[in-house]
């Protein structure tokens, strides 16, 4: 290690369908400094998703693992379905050795982050309106009616969390936006 200072945790969360995977990959895109937590779902890929870039795609098996050996800084069930959750050893690592460290996670799993990591910045991502909001769920086409309206129910409870924040970014414009959320990151 270098002697640098351990940098600060940024976490993003936001409802369902708010853009937070866009605003990431704009972020990996312009910002190679920034290095983004790969998070471990059970849930299939989506088309076009590839393990260990989007997401870590594992068995409910693995993922028992890691949530039992503790190696989970935190974890959820997302939608009443699948379990997200953060691998604990490579965020540590990044913030050791001085590396901007962002997590894209959940509502919930931003809470429990609060609890165990206290001092992280914490980045709400919202929509310019809930009709923009539904507007994107239904256009990405990938779920279909019944998940829809899942997610959406869980949107309306999410999106009352935004106080919860310490910044609130409006995703009107994803270039904007990362370049908002690359700002907070560097302050």
């Amino acid at each position: 290690m270098s002697g640098r200072s351990p940098a600060r945790l940024t976490v993003l969360a936001g409802p369902t369908a708010v853009g937070k995977g866009t605003v990431s990959a704009a972020i990996r895109a312009q910002h190679p400094e920034v290095w983004l937590s790969v998070s471990a779902t059970t849930r299939a890929p989506r088309p076009g998703e590839v393990d260990g870039v989007h997401y870590r795609f594992l068995s409910e098996e693995q993922f028992d693992a890691l949530e039992v050996s503790g190696d989970l800084l935190e974890w959820a069930v997302v939608h009443g379905r699948h379990r997200y959750g953060t691998p604990r050893s490579p965020v540590a690592e990044r913030l050791a050795a001085g590396t901007p460290t962002l997590l894209e996670i959940d509502l919930q799993g931003a809470r429990q982050v609060r609890r165990t990591m206290p001092d992280a910045r914490f980045v709400f991502l919202a929509p310019p309106s809930w009709e923009e909001l539904v507007h994107r769920l239904v256009g990405r086409g990938t779920e279909d009616a019944e998940e829809r309206e899942r997610r959406l129910a869980t949107a309306r409870v999410e999106l009352a969390a935004e106080p919860e924040f310490d910044h609130v970014i409006v995703n009107d414009d994803v270039a904007r936006a990362a370049e908002e959320l690359a700002h907070l990151m560097t302050e």
